[in-house]
């Protein structure tokens, strides 16, 4: 053991030895130069302990996971089955012939999500104009799948008639805009429904911009209302999973991106920072529950997360209490592309002081 050690300090091997392989095996030596009853205890009642309980960790949260699985009902008895080939295609574009089939698949599989309830609804809805504005328009935003639908509702606050009222988007991220949207006349004081289909290729945060233009009788030139800014949250795309911790440290040395985020947090506990950040990213928490207790003013935790394009996104949470109180440490996230690090950086740093 000691030829290996000096082996692995020398200059000879391209690679040196880690410091986890260099720290186990001067702890095996030191286990051999001292064979006292405390050293023994340690290695074969404490060590086997903590092997065992974090064995009974493993099997409870499966036990629970699959609990939680069968407590899912996924359709009821009398519920009507759909045969989508013998359903009528007429009037139906390409982008809702992809959907029906995406949800057929995803009830096939039990992975079909529920609807919203009303809440969470109205927290799709955005203002895209102000109230004094000729032209007032609103969109509720659907994400659905590899989808997101926006359904624009446009009012016409004059006393006019507003001609060639044409909505423009346009995008920027890896979002692409299906169709454009055509030209519509708008009454007095009448509403229009206008849908607009954007299509996304992958898990990164995408901002949608655009326009209203018209026309009017009383003005030559076309008028421009410029719209806010909408932005798709990285939040509809990834859900928690679940993988093992050689396959998290495997991704872990794997993925070349990586986005470290300082703890900026007016939270002091840190099992209420770490529940934060599991709630604030929608991601899974890999650590065992035993190894989270304690109050030993540090805590270090695993996240992990899938997105629907099937990219994996991994979170390493280390934060220490100081002696002020506050938590201080570092957020890394890494991922095999760029886009989701990133994005899943920015909401972490907007999340990540709580209060909120």
């Amino acid at each position: 053991m000691v030829s290996m050690i000096q082996l692995g300090q020398s200059s000879v091997l391209p690679h040196p030895i880690d410091n986890d392989s260099y720290d186990r095996i001067i702890l095996c030596i030191r286990l051999l130069c001292n064979t006292g009853n405390e050293v023994r205890k340690i290695w074969l009642n404490s060590c086997h302990e903590s092997f065992v309980t974090m064995l009974s960790d493993k099997q409870l949260r499966e036990t629970e996971e699959i609990k939680a699985k069968a407590q899912i009902s996924h359709s009821q008895p009398d519920d009507l089955i759909d045969f989508y080939h013998l359903k009528s295609r007429r009037g139906m574009s390409q982008l809702e012939l992809e959907d029906a089939v995406h949800d057929d698949l995803k009830r096939a599989t039990g992975e079909f999500v529920k609807d919203e309830n009303d809440a969470n609804r109205l927290n799709r809805v955005l203002q895209l104009t102000g109230f004094s504005d000729p032209v007032y328009a609103e969109a509720y935003v659907t994400v659905h799948h590899y989808d997101i639908v926006l359904d624009v509702t446009v009012i016409n606050r004059t006393k006019e008639t507003l001609q060639n009222l044409c909505l423009e988007l346009a995008t920027m991220g890896d979002l692409k805009l299906v169709e454009r949207p055509q030209n519509y006349t708008l009454a007095p004081e009448l509403s229009k429904q206008i849908k607009a289909n954007i299509k996304v290729s992958s898990t990164e945060t995408g901002v949608i911009f655009g326009n209203i233009v018209y026309e009017s009788s009383n003005v030559l030139e076309r008028t421009v209302v410029v719209l806010n800014d909408i932005h798709i949250d990285i939040m509809d795309y990834i859900s928690p999973a679940v993988c093992s911790d050689a396959a998290f440290r495997t991704m872990w040395a794997e993925f070349e991106w990586e986005n470290k985020v300082a703890v900026n947090t007016v939270i002091q506990e840190e099992k209420e920072f770490l529940d934060h950040i599991i709630k604030s990213t929608n991601m899974k928490c890999l650590t065992a529950l035993s190894a989270l207790e304690g109050q030993c003013g540090f805590l270090a935790a695993n996240l992990y997360a899938k997105s629907v394009f099937g990219e994996d996104a991994l979170v390493n949470v280390s934060i220490e209490k100081q002696a002020d109180g506050k938590l201080s440490g570092y957020i890394r996230i890494r991922s095999k592309t760029q886009g989701i690090a990133l994005s899943l950086g920015d909401k972490i740093t907007v999340k990540q002081k709580g209060g909120s």
